[in-house]
């Protein structure tokens, strides 16, 4: 692809979350990629700081996965999943429960994270009403929260921009409070100190609704997407616990925690919870192919199986439900992450990662760092009457250098791939040191 393309040779591609007119003034364009790095179109390698975005998690074009899409292509390209089946899905759901958590026996599949979240908040409501439930139908999620951007993934999630733009949303949804707390928590080390008692915020909502009505709480881990706001200590059992006095479903949305980002299998082995649903995508196929997974519970799964066998179970899915390719793409990455130990290789770098991203604090208009597994955020106190602008800059002259990063908000955030060394993160925060110093 030429270096030198005109402005309306990019106007084509509405392009998602993107300032188009600024971009295509002055384009950021990759052609190619391997493991750390990105290349350029002017053919400059670009080190990847955020895991493309938040999925290469054992890096780019790695071979084993590529060559089991490629013969995957060439044997089955397409098989649907309705009422027929083809061996790869069930081989790879079979895999991805073998690393689950405890009582996770079950995978619906989809296409994204999105679909994802679509997914696991119709099988909540299903499931009350197939118990005989019906009057759950209430979905909770919470402020500062992403779930993509379907319209249930929309209406659970909070953040301002992703919901104003779109009407009222699904009705019938409610918001904890963030824990997003600067005032107590700033320099935090892993899991804040302050704010467990968050939690109780669902109380205030079952006082108001009534337990009867909520079918479902769904949280991230770690709410990466809004700029990396890890959970107090303590603040996810709690938050657990009092979705199990009420007989509330607790949703875990880790399409970006799980395959290692923390050090552990999934989020909810890192911080001990046992959640009912978790959505997983991203990570699931190292970005290779588009593809999402919900795991359930057995009481979930079996909840649907009372009535005829010759009944359909539930009324969801997708044409590209379990593709075979995706299913091929996901059983390379599971079994590239088990033979290099990925999912637990985040654990290892934990420490050494900390001490590096801390290292930026005393720079210019840095009022926050933040840190857990392989991840990291920066924050900067906002341009007077120009939010976002700061950070965004940032992001630009850190690609200028040879950087990725991502931003969002008023906030710089990190997560490489979990194949990255020790010289590599060097090289990634000496960069971004040099462009916390020089920018405005």
């Amino acid at each position: 692809m030429s270096a030198k393309l005109a402005t309306n040779d990019l106007e084509a591609f509405w392009m998602p979350f993107t300032a188009n007119r600024q971009y295509k003034r002055a384009p950021r364009l990759f052609v190619s990629a391997e493991r750390m790095h990105f290349t350029t179109d002017d053919g400059r390698r670009v080190l990847d700081g955020t895991s493309g975005l938040w999925c290469v998690n054992a890096g780019h074009c790695r071979p084993k996965i590529v060559e089991a899409i490629r013969k995957q292509v060439g044997e089955l390209d397409f098989a649907g999943t309705f009422q027929m089946g083809h061996p790869r899905a069930f081989e790879c759901a079979s895999k991805l429960v073998n690393i689950a958590p405890p009582g996770f026996d079950h995978v619906f599949f989809t296409n994204s994270g999105s679909e994802s979240v679509e997914t696991a908040l119709k099988i909540a409501l299903a499931y009350h009403r197939a118990k005989g439930d019906a009057s759950r139908t209430r979905l909770i999620g919470r402020e500062r929260g992403y779930h993509g951007v379907n319209f249930g993934g929309t209406s659970v999630g909070g953040i301002t921009n992703n919901r104003k733009w779109f009407g009222t949303l699904v009705s019938g949804v409610d918001h904890l409070r963030h824990t997003h707390d600067i005032s107590r928590n700033a320099f935090s080390r892993g899991e804040p100190e302050h704010g467990a008692e968050l939690a109780d915020d669902l109380e205030r909502l079952v006082a108001l609704h009534d337990a009867s009505t909520i079918a479902a709480v769904i949280v991230e881990p770690v709410a990466c997407s809004a700029g990396v706001l890890i959970p107090p200590k303590g603040y996810l059992q709690r938050l657990a616990a009092i979705c199990a006095k009420h007989d509330i479903l607790l949703i875990l949305d880790e399409v970006i925690t799980a395959f290692g980002r923390l050090g552990t299998p999934f989020g909810a082995d890192y911080f001990g919870v046992s959640p009912d649903i978790i959505t997983t995508a991203k990570g699931v196929t190292n970005g290779a192919i588009p593809m999402g997974a919900v795991l359930v519970k057995g009481k979930i799964h079996d909840a649907f199986m009372g009535g005829p066998e010759e009944a359909i179970d539930l009324f969801h899915g997708y044409t590209y439900s379990g593709h075979p390719a995706a299913c091929a793409a996901s059983i390379a990455t599971l079994e590239v992450y088990k033979e290099e130990g990925l999912v637990t290789r985040a654990s290892e770098l934990a420490p050494y990662w900390q001490e590096a991203v801390h290292s930026l604090k005393d720079l210019p208009h840095v009022i926050d760092i933040r840190n857990i597994g392989l991840i990291g955020a920066i924050e900067f106190d906002p341009i007077p009457a120009e939010p976002g602008k700061r950070a965004h800059a940032r992001f630009v002259e850190a690609f200028n250098r040879g950087l990725l990063v991502r931003a969002t908000g008023d906030i710089i955030a990190l997560s490489p791939p979990l194949i990255i060394e020790k010289k590599e993160i060097d090289q990634l925060v000496d960069i971004l040191s040099g462009v916390l110093k020089s920018a405005n």
